[in-house]
């Protein structure tokens, strides 16, 4: 059965939260990037002055292009990493077919290190020699140091852009009520207000991932988003001296 193949099928069987936590970290760190840089475009546009409808304009082309930018960059980088440990499994099945004593030394060598020695590395080398598929696994993970991901390329981009919008969404969204009804309020505090709750949220989850302390995941997390509106906004502020005079 091809790598592709057996791929395939363990996608269409696993379901439930195992599926789900098989890309939750592209749904955190797409969600951290989206809350970040869209929290930032605000940030900046409200310390440059800017209206309310140039920042929902700004907000939105920012959050749609980096979006799909970031989601392609994730599967590109997902498919590439896929097709570099094909290519290298097709030569290490080249080599076993081709060169199988000089593999065979290397199964040895690799087991020799790991502390096996004498009849016990011999039976060792037997048993793991004695199939094919099984050889080439042992090759990829003992000598290259690869391990597949049968996770799909497409499901890591497109998670990585849902979580990047649906996130990186909530720093608008009180401009979107002000834009369809009317708010009282100060707008921009309430977004940090909101957004804040976002990045809590979001560096729960990456606490959860990372098994870190939630207390941690939550302040790395919140820190990071302040300190991007932070300079994202004094930068506005500053240029807009600049420019306007």
């Amino acid at each position: 059965m091809s790598l592709l193949a057996s791929e395939s099928i363990h996608d269409q069987q696993q379901t439930g939260p195992d599926y789900i936590q098989d890309y939750l970290s592209e749904f955190v760190y797409g969600g951290i990037d989206g809350a970040i840089t869209t929290f930032a475009v605000v940030a900046g546009a409200v310390g440059a002055g800017l209206d309310a409808s140039i920042i929902l304009i700004l907000g939105f082309a920012n959050l749609l292009a980096d979006g799909f930018s970031m989601s392609v960059g994730a599967y590109l980088s997902a498919k590439s990493a896929r097709d570099n440990y094909s290519k290298h499994q097709r030569i290490e099945y080249r080599e076993v077919e081709e060169v199988p004593e000089s593999e065979r030394e290397e199964v040895r060598e690799i087991y020799r290190a790991k502390g096996f020695s004498g009849r016990l590395l011999e039976e060792v080398v037997s048993v793991i020699t004695a199939d094919k598929d099984r050889w080439v696994k042992e090759m990829m993970k003992d000598e290259l140091e690869m391990m597949p991901d049968s996770r799909s390329p497409f499901k890591i981009g497109a998670v990585t852009y849902v979580s990047f919008v649906l996130v990186g969404l909530i720093p608008l969204l009180i401009y979107v009520y002000d834009f369809l009804f009317t708010f009282s309020g100060d707008r921009f505090w309430a977004t940090c207000a909101f957004t804040g709750l976002g990045f809590i949220f979001i560096g729960w989850l990456k606490s959860y991932i990372n098994q870190t302390p939630i207390w941690r995941g939550v302040i790395e997390t919140v820190l990071l988003g302040a300190l991007a509106a932070a300079v994202a906004y004094f930068v506005g502020d500053w240029l807009e001296g600049l420019i306007m005079g």
